[in-house]
């Protein structure tokens, strides 16, 4: 495949089981040939997709196809979006408190976003990264 060949991946979205998992998807696809791998950040996998990292580099854009999404979103929502933001209050990391006791409290009334949502609020911000889900 040259770099001008359209480039499609296929995330399986029944290997999301929690976030951790995720993470080994996206590492999997978007970085397969490289020598390092994209650490559990949200940042990260925004930077990502900008390009120019893994399999990116050098393509205009691409065409994820992700598999079984309601598995993934399922998996990554309402719990383990929970289970995600308490840690950071528990964790001895220097995490803005008050804005993740916020995150924490809105997602537990219904109105905050689940890792899913936000994961998908990501890709919908880069439009060279065609998203289609079945």
């Amino acid at each position: 495949m040259t770099k001008q060949d359209p480039l499609v991946l296929v995330l399986e979205g029944g290997a999301v089981r929690y976030i951790p998992s995720f993470y080994a998807e996206i590492n999997r696809l978007f970085m397969a040939d490289a020598d390092w791998q994209l650490g559990h950040s949200l940042d990260a996998l925004n930077d990502m997709l900008y390009g120019g990292y893994g399999v990116l580099a050098g393509h205009a854009g691409a065409t994820l196809i992700w598999r079984d999404i309601e598995y993934s979103r399922n998996a990554l929502g309402v719990e383990t979006t929970r289970a995600w933001l308490q840690a950071k209050l528990d964790g001895n990391e220097r995490f803005n408190r008050p804005l993740i006791a916020g995150q924490l409290q809105a997602l537990d009334a219904g109105k905050g976003p689940t890792f899913f949502q936000v994961v998908m609020d990501i890709f919908a911000a880069h439009a060279q990264i065609t998203l289609v889900c079945n």
